[in-house]
């Protein structure tokens, strides 16, 4: 999905996008702001490396951290709603994972978790790479999170 498909649907959606980034490092709202004319869709990003930052920035639970982990569907959700909650935006894509080098044996490397949150609900989903490298999950986590904006806005 490319991005400038992105933004126009969000053009005619009439909605702002914002993103919540573990594991891409700012890679989605990067690919978006390519784009020369974006900023009239696109609001702002939010890099959460850590915890902490998960937490002080876009009010992911402690208790959620710790049941479920970072690297989970519950974090990715509370990671969407509180990029929601702390922007302008009408729809917010997060993302947070393993990209590696690295994983265990309940959260293998490649593993990406989802979050796509609109006033209307949330969506969440976990995706695996598998152990592709570095870079290709992360260039392969953009790609995914650039194809559920676009659905979501369809």
């Amino acid at each position: 999905m490319t991005p400038e498909a992105v933004l126009e649907r969000a053009r005619r959606a009439g909605v702002m996008i914002a993103t919540a980034e573990s594991c891409t490092g700012g890679l989605i709202i990067a690919r978006l702001t390519d784009v020369a004319g974006s900023s009239d869709v696109v609001d702002r990003g939010f890099v959460t490396y850590s915890n902490a930052a998960k937490q002080a920035m876009l009010g992911v639970s402690a208790d959620t951290l710790t049941q479920h982990g970072a690297v989970s569907e519950a974090v990715a959700r509370e990671m969407a709603l509180g990029a929601l909650a702390q922007s302008r935006a009408g729809i917010a894509i997060s993302v947070t994972g393993i990209a590696g080098p690295g994983g265990s044996e309940h959260k293998p490397e490649g593993r990406v978790c989802f979050g796509l949150a609109r006033a209307d609900g949330t969506l969440t989903e976990t995706v695996e790479f598998g152990a592709i490298g570095r870079a290709d999950v992360r260039a392969a986590t953009v790609e995914h999170a650039l194809a559920m904006l676009h659905r979501a806005m369809g």
